[in-house]
C-alpha cells in the first residue's frame, strides 16, 4: 500500500476525489495518484496526490487534459487540489449520472468516463443507500 495512503484518504473523506464514489463500499483501498503524473513533470508531494477509485485512475492514466464537448477545446481535467467538486460536478439522483457544469467538468465526465453503464448502476445503489454524494 502506498505509504501516503492514510494521509491521501482521510484528507479526501475516503472519496474517489474525481468521481465521489464511496471507498466504503469497495472491498480494498483506492489508489493514490499523481494529480499531474510524473511523466508530465508532476512532482511527489502531498499537494500533487489524490485518492482515485480504480476506474477513475486507470482512465486518468497520465492525462492531464480532454477535449471539452461544447467547445471543443483542449480544457485541463478536475485537479482536486485546486477545484472544487461541486462547482464541477452534480450528481443527478434520478439517473445516477454525473453532469459536467463547466468545461473542466464536462471534460472531466468524458475523459474518465465517469457515466459508463457499471459506474451509473453503482451509483444508482449509493444514492438509494444514502452514501452518495
Amino acid at each position: 500500500m502506498n505509504p501516503n495512503y492514510t494521509l491521501v484518504a482521510n484528507r479526501a473523506n475516503h472519496r474517489c476525489e474525481y468521481c465521489y464514489a464511496p471507498e466504503l463500499v469497495f472491498n480494498f483501498p483506492f489508489e493514490v495518484e499523481h494529480i499531474i503524473p510524473l511523466s508530465r513533470q508532476g512532482k511527489d508531494t502531498n499537494e500533487n496526490l489524490a485518492l482515485a477509485c480504480r476506474s477513475c485512475n486507470l482512465r486518468k492514466s497520465n492525462r492531464i487534459s480532454g477535449i471539452d464537448s461544447e467547445s471543443n477545446t483542449e480544457v485541463r481535467l478536475f485537479h482536486p487540489r485546486l477545484d472544487q467538486w461541486k462547482e464541477h460536478f452534480q450528481a443527478d439522483a434520478t439517473s445516477g449520472i454525473i453532469i459536467g457544469m463547466t468545461s473542466i467538468g464536462r471534460t472531466t465526465v468524458s475523459s474518465l468516463e465517469m457515466n459508463s453503464q457499471p459506474q451509473v448502476t453503482a451509483r444508482l445503489l449509493w444514492i438509494r443507500l444514502g452514501i452518495f454524494p
